[in-house]
């Protein structure tokens, strides 16, 4: 009898998949049993070449080499998973291994790993593809009762093949032409350059701000507070409030009353998911892909890597079914009306449906899961049923005061029916108040603050409680005595630093209106790729998160508005991404031949090389400015200053250092931040909140004690506080 040989992405996965489909006899390597064998990839087994295994002259990086064209493009096994690849090329060549089932991930890299490593095995027996969301029990038996045919997913191959060599050229040549014009590494990418200009020019925008200073008249009359047009023009605002107050009364002008609705939100997407973790939890947007990612493998999630906020038409039942046990596990006794024809729209859904917990939700144990994990859960919960709930209903009241010639405007509203927010409200608590996305207008929105916060609105419950006590208080032509008029100052402020939430939308939003509705993605980057994006950026120098608490702001440094500066537009825009998403489009859809969109990209590079010329005045803009003094070093006295990875003592004979990437921190779950190094370096301690154990995954308070040897080398003990609040070891 031959055997057919599943191939997955993880160890995990193909031990999960193996239990469905009864392989249950450990092998070396591989799992075996009821006519399968189930093996697995861990992650990128066979990658592109380097440069110079194309032709040693390129380990020297020079300019006069480039364009850098590879022709054909070669692949290596990398040395750290020679092992395994070699066990899977084993498993291929086994006469009695009839056919293969493709059982990667479910997308685009998924995809491109299995290609590779059976490319890479000069395998040519037939395969399959499993194509799931989910991996419970019920969605694996599903897809293998109906896979796929490979030949649905060559042309998703063939494009993503596209795509990552047109990156390796860009990324390659690129980084080559400007690092040796500017004689330093300056990493180049089709998308990470383009993210880091738009922090950039945020940046710029903020430095270039000057604030203005803003009057507004505010008056109290009938209890209410209401507020004026904002002028800079001090004077003016001084002659209209002598005016008010010598009035002594307002005219209710206008009082409105509309009925209004917010409509429930959508299910989560991956960029969504990461935006929300962020806002609410502080979670940047690669822990929240890797928290996703774990629970889809523990088979409590479905599939992240999804860019669509809808579920197929024929997953009405199972919503159902689902929203009830989610209502259930949370402990929501009232109604969730379930509406599912909102979320369902089968034209929306392309590789994966939205984000959804799954069923073994609700007989898992919540006290055993780490707390990342029980916060991104209870997040999918909540929008799970916020979504198939009613509109949250509302009355809306406008008030105009006249006095003088001014006019005051106050406004209130009453939620009439509370809808999807009672739910979502139930199972999130008080982060439901911050859940709510700031729009598009107020993330780029240069905003006006005034010194008192209480003058930038009105108190709408004195409204609501005037109009409960008497519906016609606020009648139209009616006169109130003005109790109180004063001048309030406030001054403009700049667009606010991105955070990871709104970068990751402006990433979403940046190139779209160049991008064909039909395209599988749009904006910079794809949900799956945006964090590590962010990552890299953050790792090789070019930005900083900066903040305190749970809100972190992305700052560029230096070196990264440098390297921005001397960027050309078409590398530095959003454009290029945009062009290259319509022709890979034609490529998946078959209108468009591998090979010329190719080309396209050799063309845009060569020109690149040849015309592109050094900004004269770099060495100016480069120039970093001196890293100033943080504290002292214990080993020999000398400034501790910071550089871009770590905290180093600035006499070169000695061995001290504090590394920002330090495994004792990272094991108790922090980040070695400077005020923690500011700690350590004044008293030889510092007392943290919340570290986490990675076996148990609970948190405690504890004191780090820093001592150095003789080698001037830092050591780390830890120290508890005892329950009399004395320090035990």
């Amino acid at each position: 009898m031959g055997y057919r040989l599943v191939i997955a992405e993880k160890p995990s996965v193909a031990q999960s998949i193996a239990k469905v489909i009864g392989a249950d006899k450990r092998q070396d390597g591989y799992l075996e049993g009821n006519g399968y064998l189930v093996s697995w990839c861990v992650g990128h087994l066979v990658e592109l070449c380097e440069p110079q295994d194309y032709d040693p002259k390129y380990e020297k990086w020079r300019k006069e080499d480039l364009p850098i064209f590879p022709e054909p493009f070669r692949y290596q096994v990398s040395t750290e998973t020679k092992k395994q690849f070699q066990k899977l090329k084993e498993l291929m060549e086994m006469d009695d291994v009839e056919e293969l089932i493709e059982a990667t991930d479910a997308g685009r890299e998924g995809e491109l790993i299995f290609r590779l490593v059976y490319q890479e095995a000069h395998c040519r027996k037939p395969f399959q593809r499993l194509w799931i969301s989910s991996m419970e029990d019920s969605a694996v038996r599903e897809g293998f009762r109906n896979l796929k045919p490979s030949s649905a997913y060559d042309a998703l191959y063939k494009a993503t093949l596209c795509r990552e060599r047109a990156d390796w050229l860009v990324g390659i040549n690129a980084t080559r032409l400007f690092s040796t014009l500017y004689r330093q590494t300056l990493n180049v990418g089709r998308v990470m350059t383009p993210t880091l200009a738009m922090l950039t020019e945020r940046e710029e925008e903020i430095l270039k701000f000057r604030p203005e200073p803003v009057y507004s008249l505010a008056v109290t009359a009938g209890a209410v507070r209401a507020v004026g047009n904002k002028t800079k023009d001090r004077v003016e605002a001084e002659r209209n409030l002598a005016s008010v107050k010598a009035a002594g009364s307002a005219i209710v002008s206008k009082m409105e009353q509309t009925e209004g609705e917010e409509k429930p939100p959508l299910l989560y997407d991956l960029t969504k998911l990461q935006r929300d973790a962020n806002r609410l939890y502080g979670f940047t947007a690669q822990q929240t892909l890797d928290i996703a990612q774990s629970l889809y493998e523990k088979k409590l999630a479905t599939y992240p890597r999804t860019d669509s906020r809808y579920l197929t038409n024929e997953m009405e039942d199972t919503t159902n079914r689902l929203a009830c046990l989610m209502k259930e596990k949370w402990g929501y006794t009232k109604l969730v009306p379930l509406n599912t024809k909102s979320v369902l729209n089968s034209s929306k859904v392309s590789d994966h449906h939205a984000i959804l917990p799954t069923e073994n939700v609700y007989d898992a144990v919540f006290g055993d899961l780490p707390a990342g994990e029980q916060k991104i859960l209870t997040l999918l919960a909540a929008r799970l049923l916020s979504a198939l709930g009613n509109p949250c209903r509302f009355t809306e009241y406008h008030l105009e005061l006249t006095a003088a010639g001014q006019t005051f405007k106050a406004s209130a509203k009453r939620v009439t029916d509370p809808g999807w927010k009672e739910v979502e409200s139930w199972i999130l608590g008080k982060r439901a108040e911050e859940s709510a996305e700031p729009s598009e207008e107020e993330e780029d929105q240069t905003k006006d603050s005034d010194a008192d916060p209480e003058a930038s609105g009105n108190d709408g419950s004195k409204i609501l409680e005037a109009l409960s006590a008497d519906p016609d208080y606020f009648a139209e032509g009616k006169s109130m005595k003005i109790m109180d008029a004063q001048l309030r100052e406030g001054t403009t402020k700049p667009k606010p630093r991105f955070t990871e939430s709104s970068l990751l939308s402006a990433m979403e939003r940046a190139g779209a209106s160049e991008t064909p509705d039909e395209a599988e993605r749009k904006g910079l980057g794809t949900p799956a790729t945006r964090a590590g994006i962010i990552e890299k950026l953050v790792r090789i120098g070019f930005v900083e998160r900066k903040g305190e608490r749970k809100t972190k702001y992305l700052v560029p440094t230096h070196k990264g508005i440098s390297l921005v500066t001397v960027m050309p537009e078409e590398i530095r825009s959003p454009l290029l991404t945009a062009d290259w998403e319509q022709k890979l489009l034609k490529v998946e859809k078959q209108e468009l031949a591998p090979e010329s969109f190719m080309k396209d990209i050799e063309q845009m590079i060569s020109s690149l090389v040849d015309t592109y010329e050094a900004v004269q005045d770099a060495e100016v803009m480069r120039r970093e400015p001196a890293p100033s003094k943080i504290g002292t070093c214990p080993a020999c006295g000398s400034d501790i200053v910071e550089r871009q990875k770590g905290y180093f003592c600035s006499n070169r004979d000695c061995h001290f250092a504090l590394w920002k990437e330090n495994r004792y921190f990272e094991a108790i779950g922090k980040k070695l931040t400077k005020e923690i190094v500011k700690s350590l370096l004044e008293s030889g301690r510092a007392n943290l909140t919340k570290c986490r154990s990675r076996k148990s995954g609970r948190t405690y308070d504890a004191s780090i004690c820093m001592t150095t040897g003789t080698d001037g080398k830092p050591a780390f003990r830890m120290e508890f506080p005892d329950k009399k609040g004395a320090k035990r070891k």
